[in-house]
């Protein structure tokens, strides 16, 4: 894609009334546009000057701060200009409306982040980490965000590409001589290199899951008999009475499904009807619910009625129950004499009060402990590729793994070339180094407007 040559203007902060609002205008008419409206001295670079803003009629609409990024040292890479205005939506209109009448165009969405790719000041994989910040709903999410558009992502892309590319060279230098094939030693050599990066590529494809957990939540599923006191739990996480709470089984014949913020992660809570083993017709109906969200659950709060003997479970719920994706919570301690002792559990198990809130504080560190083995150690780094990484690295390692077959079996050189320049375009693709218009337009417009 070239670069754009209009200039575009758009509200960068969102629409409503608040203390301040911020119109981004960016492109090659903004150094004159910025004396015209704020002259005759030129605005100089990077320095905010209070002004009045006149519309082209002279009238003032609002004073304003006026801040002017020569190009290349700006967010978008070309020359912008950042109006800080009184966050009144009819001001920010009207400024908006007087900058379209001078020729400036209102810009798409995604627009600003679209030209800093196209000017170089971020890859691919940072401009969609503009979008994982935004939308960041947890520490461990805004973290991941935060070193993604640091260049994380683009760092390991990198090192698997150079290694790519020293085994093409390889491989190239033989096709340039076609008298000669690769001999028993080399085919040695460039097994090993392709292994090499076969598991770099893996690493970063195993964190495609915790990725999914930080953009969406950790799909945590409540489960337990019918009044063990699985949405007293539910209410005691949020913070208020979300479910319907009744000495009576089955109160709750749906799922409920609440986002909460427990340490540094964001949690889907489901609150599921209950695990009964004789359940009537309505109720039978909830337990399929509650079956359908234990298949595709990531952790589960089994809650216990402490004063009861533990219920089995359906097969196809304990045969997913690990120590890894587990927590057992003995519910109702608070109505045992002290010297009674708890049920034992072979899962990882812990002794509250839904109705006191006793152990609630430790339940969020054990939480926390079981949420962060989702995570896929890259060293200090944490990466967190999304679907469409994901996607691309798939058929990276396809081509990669059809080469390796084919230098393992003394196949033809040429199509072992052309495997691994597919691997390379695949690599690209995430980088944003391969030209994919159609690609890039869909990617920007999921962008919220001014950014």
């Amino acid at each position: 894609m070239s670069r754009p040559t209009d200039t575009i203007a758009a509200l960068a902060t969102p629409v409503g009334t608040s203390a301040i609002a911020v119109v981004r205008v960016s492109g090659p008419d903004c150094a004159s546009l910025a004396q015209g409206l704020f002259g005759p001295v030129p605005l100089p670079p990077r320095v905010a000057r209070h002004t009045d803003y006149r519309n082209l009629q002279g009238a003032v609409l609002d004073d304003v701060l006026a801040t002017f990024y020569q190009a290349p040292r700006s967010y978008t890479g070309e020359d912008s200009l950042e109006i800080a205005l009184h966050g009144n939506p009819f001001i920010a209109q009207s400024i908006l409306n007087d900058l379209l009448a001078r020729g400036i165009r209102l810009a798409e969405a995604g627009e600003f982040t679209q030209r800093a790719f196209l000017c170089g000041k971020m890859d691919l994989s940072q401009a969609e980490a503009v979008m994982d910040l935004i939308h960041a709903r947890s520490e461990r999410a805004l973290a991941a965000a935060n070193q993604q558009l640091r260049g994380s992502l683009g760092r390991h892309l990198s090192e698997l590409t150079e290694g790519l590319l020293l085994v093409l060279a390889r491989i190239e230098a033989y096709i340039d001589f076609p008298d000669e094939d690769l001999p028993a030693e080399d085919r040695r050599i460039v097994v090993k290199e392709l292994d090499t990066v076969l598991h770099g590529t893996a690493r970063l494809l195993a964190t495609h899951h915790y990725g999914e957990l930080l953009r969406d939540g950790i799909k945590t599923v409540i489960i337990g008999e019918p009044n063990a006191g699985k949405s007293s739990l539910l209410n005691r996480l949020i913070g208020r009475d979300r479910a319907l709470v009744s000495p009576e089984p089955g109160t709750t014949r749906d799922f409920i499904e609440e986002r909460i913020i427990l340490g540094p992660h964001c949690l889907r809570l489901i609150d599921t009807a209950g695990l009964n083993p004789s359940p009537a017709a309505l109720e039978k109906l909830g337990m399929d619910k509650t079956l359908e969200r234990a298949a595709e659950a990531d952790l589960f709060l089994w809650v216990l009625d402490a004063t009861r003997p533990i219920p089995a479970l359906p097969d196809s719920v304990s045969s997913r129950l690990t120590p890894a994706n587990t927590l057992v919570l003995l519910n109702k301690a608070d109505l045992l004499a002290e010297s009674t002792p708890l049920p034992f559990t072979a899962l990882p198990s812990l002794s509250i009060s839904a109705l006191t809130g006793d152990g609630i504080t430790s339940l969020g560190d054990h939480i926390t402990r079981l949420a962060d083995a989702f995570r896929f150690d890259q060293g200090d780094e944490i990466i967190a590729i999304n679907a469409r990484h994901a996607d691309a690295l798939r058929r990276a390692t396809e081509c990669l793994n059809t080469a390796r077959d084919k230098v393992a079996n003394s196949g033809p050189t040429e199509l072992l070339a052309s495997d691994l320049r597919g691997a390379l375009d695949a690599f690209g693709e995430i980088a944003g180094k391969i030209d994919n218009e159609r690609m890039l337009d869909h990617l920007f417009k999921t962008f919220c407007i001014g950014k």
